[in-house]
């Protein structure tokens, strides 16, 4: 069941597309599990874009995963010459663009970066006491995050990942620096907190407050202006009710949004926007992550006729 994709009367053109995608990667695009992305999902995503759609990629994710979980295998689907993709990595603190010709500048906001000295302490405390469960994510350039090992389950990581958290907030108190866990409410804490400590199933990312996929979204729009384009729609997905805030930044600035989640079990809020998931597409309860987002990629492609 195809999704209808924009109001009628409204005139698409290169410039003014159908709609731009905006995604994040973890969960939607590439599995939770392996961490790689299904060749399908790579083919829908290059015939999109070869067919002038926006896609724009929005993520905790390194420039350095994109570019070999993402860049590289749509490369070598044949991405056309002339087609750029734009990523933003690291909730908007690191970006760039791509093209088949391969990666632009990577772009830095030090400014957003936390400090290196407790950098360096993390990297530490995961090799000292928690290396079994997890790795500390050397890609990273702005944020500092460690993720779950493979062969690891996910029950045993997330026990283990509760007190990684709780160590990881006494270093950042050590160093005179306020941090607060996201969506714990400490008093005193999250009011004048400069950074926090973002859980997933699969990672803790430990980032600026400014961070968030609300700024990935404005430096998305923020792209596509430079390159002449405002869409006339945009659909965001994600796994996560963070990933909303994608949505919430294009409605607040009067964008057309639809937000898809793939994971909606973790609850789907009250929106002022339409809000997809698998039911829309006739699809089961348990057709989640990549599967729900691959999915939805291909109705687009199909609505599209592409």
């Amino acid at each position: 069941m195809t999704q209808p994709l924009q109001s009628p009367g409204r005139t698409v053109t290169r410039e003014n597309p159908a709609l731009a995608l905006l995604l994040d990667v973890d969960g939607p695009i590439a599995s939770p599990v392996t961490r790689d992305v299904k060749p399908d999902i790579i083919a829908d995503l290059v015939a999109l874009a070869a067919a002038g759609i926006p896609v724009i990629f929005n993520t905790g994710r390194s420039d350095a995963f994109i570019s070999e979980q993402v860049m590289e295998p749509m490369i070598a689907a044949g991405m056309p010459s002339g087609t750029t993709i734009h990523a933003i990595c690291e909730k908007g603190a690191v970006w760039f663009s791509y093209t088949a010709e391969g990666p632009g500048p990577i772009h830095v906001d030090h400014e957003l970066a936390v400090p290196k000295a407790y950098g360096d302490d993390i990297r530490r405390l995961v090799a000292e006491d928690y290396a079994s469960h997890m790795f500390f994510d050397e890609t990273k350039r702005a944020m500092v995050s460690v993720e779950q090992h493979l062969d690891v389950a996910s029950e045993d990581y997330l026990a283990e990942q509760k007190l990684f958290d709780a160590d990881a907030l006494d270093i950042m108190a050590r160093h005179n620096l306020n941090a607060a866990i996201l969506d714990h409410h400490a008093p005193g804490s999250d009011d004048t907190a400069d950074y926090r400590l973002d859980p997933t199933i699969i990672s803790t990312d430990i980032e600026s407050v400014r961070l968030g996929k609300d700024l990935g979204a404005s430096r998305a729009v923020e792209l596509l202006a430079a390159q002449g384009i405002t869409p006339l729609s945009w659909r965001t997905v994600g796994d996560s009710r963070t990933d909303y805030a994608m949505a919430d930044w294009l409605h607040h600035n009067d964008h057309d949004v639809k937000h898809v989640d793939v994971r909606p079990a973790d609850g789907v809020p009250v929106k002022p926007y339409t809000i997809l998931t698998a039911a829309d597409l006739e699809l089961a309860a348990d057709v989640i992550h990549d599967d729900a987002g691959g999915a939805f990629l291909r109705s687009w492609r199909e609505a599209l006729d592409i």
